[in-house]
């Protein structure tokens, strides 16, 4: 898959994937969501309405009210790719939140990967 339709892919349709993912390592979708939060900044009514919008990813990101500073101590690899090297902005969003969707589902503590 391009960058391109990475980027253009409604936000919507990987939300459910997210989900599933942690519910099958008997994780939540409450969890799920603190991580977004956590990541962007929006509130549970926030990520309603672009989930029912079908908000593309990156508009997803660009309109996030504050993506939190500390998204930088996120390391390692997602898709074969350090997610700290990643260059394109948007593609690091993006990856910085699949990284902390694998490690929700792998069992990590929500304070470690909250960078608490």
């Amino acid at each position: 898959m391009t960058k391109h339709k990475i980027y253009s892919m409604s936000f919507a349709k990987v939300y459910p994937l997210y989900v599933a993912k942690a519910e099958r390592k008997e994780r939540t979708k409450a969890e799920v969501d603190e991580i977004i939060y956590w990541l962007t900044g929006y509130n549970e009514e926030e990520l309603e309405v672009h989930l029912e919008k079908q908000t593309d990813f990156e508009t997803f990101l660009a309109e996030a009210p504050q993506l939190n500073p500390s998204r930088e101590l996120i390391k390692g690899v997602v898709c074969g790719v350090r997610v700290e090297d990643i260059e394109e902005s948007v593609m690091q969003e993006i990856r910085y939140l699949d990284k902390l969707i694998d490690e929700l589902a792998k069992g990590k503590k929500m304070e470690k990967i909250l960078r608490e």
